[in-house]
């Protein structure tokens, strides 16, 4: 990579300036297991999963998900719909807003104070950066540690609006030969950094996301509920390569889980899709806790 891809002290203060350090401290979160205070894990979609289909009729869209039975959905993209728009046809469909995946650039300098106020709007308080742009992107462990500290910082001024900022995993973060960039990132950021875990892409990587939830309590706030499979180019969540079982007890226990979030990325008949993965899950869930 040349200069420009790297993420450096440079990019730090260039995109950092003005982010002061919050005068309070953001609560922790609960951490007590969802069986002990009888509360079940909502469960939303990710509407990625359905972009076509939110592309073409976006209002109709989110009303077939809420009708499915799903109790929030993610944002990737609000389709040029104004904040107060939005929040009706969440409101008129039952909906709570479970999270955005909101570009690392909405997040930095003058532009964060917009992003928040689209966010409270629309009743959200968690901000998933969901990939780092290209000229950011971090190439060594030290850069990936900067990006840490930039994210501490995010968060700390985020808590002070009542929210929190995130990052989502990929693939390729959970493989290195000399250090694994998503545990460099986790164990250099604090505790009121959300730690996104797309369970799909840690088993594509062919590591263990069981042995990297536990190390981080409290912090799997959010959690992408996304089947893989060796044999099954688009699996069904629960027909696939997922042990299931293990993933709920961590993120009814120690991970401090709010929302499951379903994020499916099969291109045929995305919507049928989702509703299979929600029965699914449904039915994983029910087997779990009985």
């Amino acid at each position: 990579m040349d200069q420009h891809s790297k993420l450096t002290r440079r990019h730090l203060m260039r995109y950092g300036a003005g982010l002061v350090a919050a005068a309070g401290v953001a609560p922790l979160v609960q951490t007590s297991t969802a069986a002990a205070s009888g509360k079940r894990i909502p469960i939303g979609l990710q509407l990625y999963s359905v972009r076509g289909d939110c592309q073409d009729d976006f209002a109709g869209t989110v009303a077939k998900v809420a009708a499915m039975g799903y109790k929030g959905v993610e944002f990737a993209g609000y389709y040029n719909w104004p904040a107060a728009k939005l929040r009706k046809l969440l409101d008129d469909n039952g909906l709570k807003c479970c999270g955005t995946h909101t570009g690392l650039p909405t997040l930095l300098g003058d532009a964060f104070a917009q992003t928040v106020e689209y966010n409270k709007t629309i009743g959200n308080k968690y901000l998933i950066v969901p990939g780092i742009p290209g000229n950011m992107r971090p190439d060594s462990k030290s850069a990936w540690v900067l990006f840490a500290k930039l994210m501490d910082e995010l968060a700390e001024k985020a808590a002070e609006h009542g929210m929190q900022v995130g990052y989502h995993n990929h693939a390729h973060e959970f493989q290195g030969e000399d250090y694994i960039p998503w545990e460099v990132f986790a164990s250099n950021s604090g505790k009121d950094v959300v730690l996104q875990v797309d369970i799909g892409h840690v088993v594509r990587a062919g590591a263990d996301p069981a042995k990297h939830m536990k190390r981080y309590p409290g912090r799997l706030t959010t959690v992408h509920i996304k089947e893989f499979s060796k044999t099954n180019r688009n699996p069904l969540v629960g027909e696939g390569d997922v042990n299931w079982p293990a993933m709920f007890s961590i993120c009814e226990g120690a991970g401090g889980t709010q929302w499951y979030i379903i994020e499916d990325e099969s291109r045929t008949a995305p919507l049928e899709q989702v509703r299979k993965d929600l029965e699914n899950l449904r039915r994983l869930l029910s087997d779990y806790h009985a």
